[in-house]
């Protein structure tokens, strides 16, 4: 369960901006956009919110920077080697920040223990690292890491609630990875709630979205009906749908490929051949989807014969019901897109249905699509505004900053019309 997010000199982020699911006062929509979590210190979040703004305001780069927190999290003590660069990119308008550290914080609740997670770094080390937990409302300091300022060495504070090999982890932190990861990669039972939550709870996608790979496999599991139910329930026309594997051969591979990206093909299947303990070279799906012709009989058609909302739909199924079903966090970049309106309200409404969404999973995504606004299915603190002000710096608002008149104000209309900002300014071509 996410509670807030944090990012400062990231990409168009100068100053600290802070993305919260904590619910504000307003009693709309309780029942279904909201829920609460038990415990010290209980905490109402909301299900869902969606993030506006003009063309090239950030929103992507909040999503952006959510998954270089996590792939550092995820990779710094595995995958990196020393003196690798982090994935990390300053706000590059302002000379006097761009060699600044890049700031990273969040805060969850995982296993029903609330943690506050964040740390800075360059491309080239981390300066900072620290994790809070609040047992009973309080912060309690499991670890802080910082550099000292004269001599250039690590400083360490360790809490009470940190146990195992503190030292042999802390000499095993490489100035280019986390503790946190460092720590779990060597067994540290302590910190696996948290690095846990960022692999398994922390769903991410671009503005591709996903493959088509993740839905095919429940496809060809007990999940089928599920995915089924949700195609059905889109109104897409799809009876069934059939999933084979066929092995993946280079020799099909289009003339028109360049030459490049074939050697690369050859080397990453050969890599994975040389994995593989058979020796077979791996598989690839192939999805077809079956209608129903007018006679009665079934045609069934590949899925990429399908039009790209169906296709973008189908991608979507698995990651969504995985998600409901387990309680995740899951970012979408541009939700709308190829999707009709009334799609993406289902897609919605899904996070808000008690009976969908037992596990209280919660769906962030930007989109352009101002229709939704007007159709009353989100509380007011559940949509946010990217903007960029005079030094080109993403600001993220929330639309409670402008107290629209609950019941009495079309949040689309006022929108459109620039009452809330993040609206593009087209200007005129000179000359054409």
């Amino acid at each position: 369960m996410l509670l807030e997010f944090s990012v400062a000199n990231f990409k168009s982020f100068k100053e600290r901006q802070t993305f919260s699911l904590v619910k504000n006062r307003g009693k709309e929509l309780s029942e279904t956009n909201t829920f609460s979590v038990n415990g010290p210190g209980s905490i109402e979040l909301l299900r869902s919110s969606s993030i506006y703004g003009p063309n090239a305001s950030g929103k992507s780069n909040l999503l952006q920077a959510v998954a270089s927190m996590r792939s550092l999290v995820l990779t710094s003590s595995k995958s990196m080697q020393r003196g690798d660069f982090l994935d990390v990119v300053p706000f590059k308008l302002d000379p006097n920040i761009v060699t600044e550290p890049s700031e990273f914080e969040v805060i969850f609740i995982a296993n029903g223990v609330r943690y506050q997670y964040g740390f800075t770094a360059t491309r080239e080390r981390v300066l900072e690292e620290w994790l809070f937990t609040f047992p009973k409302g309080n912060a309690r300091r499991m670890f802080a890491r910082t550099i000292d300022p004269e001599t250039g060495k690590r400083v360490w504070k360790m809490g009470r609630d940190i146990t195992g090999e503190k030292n042999l982890w802390k000499q095993a932190t490489r100035d280019n990875s986390l503790f946190l990861s460092t720590a779990v990669q060597l067994n540290s039972e302590t910190l696996k709630p948290v690095f846990d939550w960022f692999s398994t709870r922390l769903r991410i996608s671009s503005t591709g979205g996903w493959i088509n790979t993740f839905t095919a496999t429940l496809c060809a599991s007990a999940q089928k009906k599920i995915v089924l139910d949700f195609l059905k329930a889109a109104d897409l026309g799809i009876e069934d749908v059939v999933v084979e594997h066929k092995p993946l051969d280079l020799a099909e591979l289009q003339s028109s490929t360049p030459d490049g990206l074939k050697t690369l093909l050859e080397n990453l299947l050969s890599a994975k051949m040389e994995d593989a303990s058979s020796g077979t070279p791996p598989a690839i799906p192939i999805i077809r989807t079956v209608h129903q012709s007018s006679n009665g009989e079934q045609v069934s058609f590949e899925l990429s014969d399908e039009s790209d909302g169906t296709q973008k739909i189908f991608a979507l199924a698995g990651p969504w019901i995985d998600s409901l079903k387990n309680g995740y966090v899951l970012f979408i970049d541009e939700l709308h897109i190829h999707l009709h309106p009334k799609l993406v309200s289902f897609l919605v409404g899904l996070f808000h249905s008690n009976k969908y969404n037992r596990h209280n999973a919660q769906l962030i995504f930007t989109t352009h699509d101002t229709t939704i606004l007007s159709q009353e299915i989100f509380r007011r603190d559940q949509i946010w505004f990217c903007e960029k002000n005079q030094e080109q710096a993403t600001q993220l608002i929330p639309l409670t900053d402008f107290h629209p008149r609950k019941g009495r104000e079309n949040i689309e209309s006022a929108y459109l019309s620039g009452r809330y900002g993040a609206l593009p300014f087209v200007g005129q071509i000179k000359d054409l």
